[in-house]
C-alpha cells in the first residue's frame, strides 16, 4: 500500500527481488540453476556477516552457532552445525542449491507479508496450478535494490561492503544482465573486477560458485 514503510531486506530477499519480473511476478528467464546459486550464496554472505561463518575457497567453518534470529537464516546454520555435516565451500553451496525450493518459498511468503509481493493463486493452460508473486502496489522496495546497484556500477564511489559482496554474487551467477544493459556491462566490466576484489568473502564464495556453475555448463546440465 502506498505510504507504507519500506521493509528491511535480507541479501537473499534482496537477489530473490531481482529474479522476479515486477509486473508479473514469474521468474526471469536464467539458465539452469543461477537463481538457486546466487540465492544460496546471498544466505551464506548474510550468515558470514552476521558472524556466524567463516570461509576461504575450500573451508566453511561456523565460528558462532549462536541463532541469528532469522528463519531462513537460522535454518541454514543448523544445517551447517549439525553432527557430521562438514563439507567444503563448493560442498555447501551445491547442497543447499539442490534443497533451495522451500527456502526460496519462505522467503517469498515473508516478502508477501511484508507487503513487498502479492501473491496470486492461478492456473497455467487452465489446468496447471501456478503462483505468482508480483510486485505489491506503492512499494518501492524492488526498484530501489536495482537502482542502488546500477549506482554502485555505474559510478566512480566506493560501494558499501554488502553492495559489493551482491555485485560479487551476480557477477558469479551471471545476474549483471538483470541490472545493465550489454552495452553498460561491457563498459563497466574492469569495474566490477575492481569491486568484486574488494571484498574477501564476495571473492571465495564467488569463486565457488563460479566454479559450480562453470562445471554445470560444461556438463550440459545448463540449455
Amino acid at each position: 500500500m502506498p505510504g507504507m514503510d519500506a521493509m528491511a531486506l535480507t541479501m537473499a530477499e534482496e537477489i530473490l527481488l531481482l529474479l522476479l519480473d515486477d509486473e508479473t511476478g514469474q521468474p526471469v528467464g536464467l539458465k539452469g540453476p543461477a537463481g538457486d546459486l546466487a540465492l544460496v550464496g546471498a544466505i551464506l554472505m548474510e550468515l558470514a556477516l552476521a558472524g556466524r561463518i567463516d570461509t576461504d575457497l575450500d573451508c566453511l567453518t561456523v565460528v558462532d552457532p549462536k541463532p541469528v534470529g532469522d528463519a531462513v537464516l537460522d535454518g541454514a546454520l543448523a544445517q551447517l552445525v549439525a553432527p557430521g555435516a562438514a563439507r567444503t565451500s563448493r560442498g555447501w553451496i551445491q547442497a543447499f542449491a539442490r534443497g533451495a525450493g522451500p527456502m526460496r518459498t519462505q522467503l517469498l511468503e515473508r516478502l508477501v507479508q511484508g507487503g513487498v509481493l502479492r501473491r496470486v493463486e492461478d492456473r497455467f493452460l487452465w489446468v496447471f496450478p501456478e503462483r505468482r508473486y508480483p510486485k505489491a502496489e506503492g512499494r518501492a522496495e524492488v526498484e530501489e535494490v536495482r537502482a542502488r546497484l546500477r549506482h554502485v556500477l555505474l559510478d566512480d564511489s566506493i560501494p558499501e561492503p554488502r553492495d559489493a559482496l551482491l555485485i560479487g554474487l551476480a557477477r558469479a551467477t551471471g545476474l549483471v544482465p538483470l541490472l545493465l544493459s550489454a552495452e553498460e556491462a561491457a563498459r563497466v566490466a574492469p569495474r566490477v573486477e575492481r569491486i568484486v576484489a574488494l571484498e574477501e568473502l564476495s571473492r571465495s564464495l564467488g569463486a565457488a560458485t563460479r566454479d559450480i556453475y562453470a562445471a554445470l555448463m560444461r556438463q550440459g546440465a545448463i540449455h
